[in-house]
């Protein structure tokens, strides 16, 4: 078994403004009680092989500090996000030098992904241990997809070999580094880690993950996160 350690980066600097609130996304409040942040890192930070964590909030946030995982003890630091998702992580990989090996594995999931479940983190370590580069969670796509024109349907796309991006995404952490960095000079569009490890040519094991694990993009979300939240205390 591996013995490389785990950390966890959370990006957590984004607006949502499609969310129509009054806070960002991230701080929405849940049922529980918890914010959609605090519902991700109470899941994450109680996962025992994860031994670390950096948040990465922006520059007017005041509510992290709030927060009851401000002074958790796995919280290594907390930095400034950047303008874009991949600036934040980069920043958090950054700060995360002095604590790692360029081999042990970093863990990086979006804030507003508060249903993530514990045993899905856990398969995707596992699966992932023995890995060179690493992979990331995702779910098949059940649903008939269309190309489409100027919002008219032009062809059905095999849907066989197509699969869902969730987080978090595992690389090791001199790889993501490197590749994310990378990826950045050369003016890649980078919307997750995958797609800069894919950049250097790499390629990524696809976890099979809960289809509960959604984004909280829009209003509605935020309704069917309680939903499945509620379910999980229930089981």
């Amino acid at each position: 078994m591996s013995t490389d350690h785990c950390y966890l980066v959370v990006p957590a600097s984004g607006v949502g403004t499609r969310m129509q609130a009054t806070v960002s996304k991230q701080y929405l409040q849940l049922d529980n009680g918890l914010s959609v942040l605090d519902q991700s890192l109470s899941t994450l930070l109680n996962i025992e092989k994860i031994k670390g964590c950096v948040v990465a909030i922006s520059k007017q946030d005041t509510l992290f500090e709030s927060s009851k995982y401000c002074h958790h003890p796995k919280l290594l630091s907390v930095v400034t996000g950047g303008k874009e998702r991949y600036h934040s992580v980069i920043n958090a990989l950054n700060a995360l030098k002095p604590f790692v090996q360029d081999n042990d594995w970093v863990l990086v999931h979006d804030a507003a992904r508060p249903c993530i479940k514990a045993q899905d983190v856990e398969n995707l370590i596992q699966q992932l241990e023995s890995q060179e580069i690493g992979g990331l969670l995702a779910t098949k796509v059940v649903d008939t997809i269309k190309k489409a024109s100027h919002q008219k349907a032009e062809s059905t796309v095999d849907r066989s070999n197509l699969w869902q991006a969730q987080t978090p995404q595992m690389y090791r952490f001199g790889l993501l580094l490197k590749a994310l960095n990378s990826a950045h000079s050369d003016g890649v569009n980078i919307t997750d880690e995958a797609s800069a490890i894919e950049h250097m040519g790499w390629n990524s094991l696809l976890v099979e993950s809960s289809k509960t694990n959604l984004k909280i993009t829009n209003p509605e979300d935020l309704a069917l996160a309680n939903f499945y939240l509620t379910q999980t205390q229930i089981s």
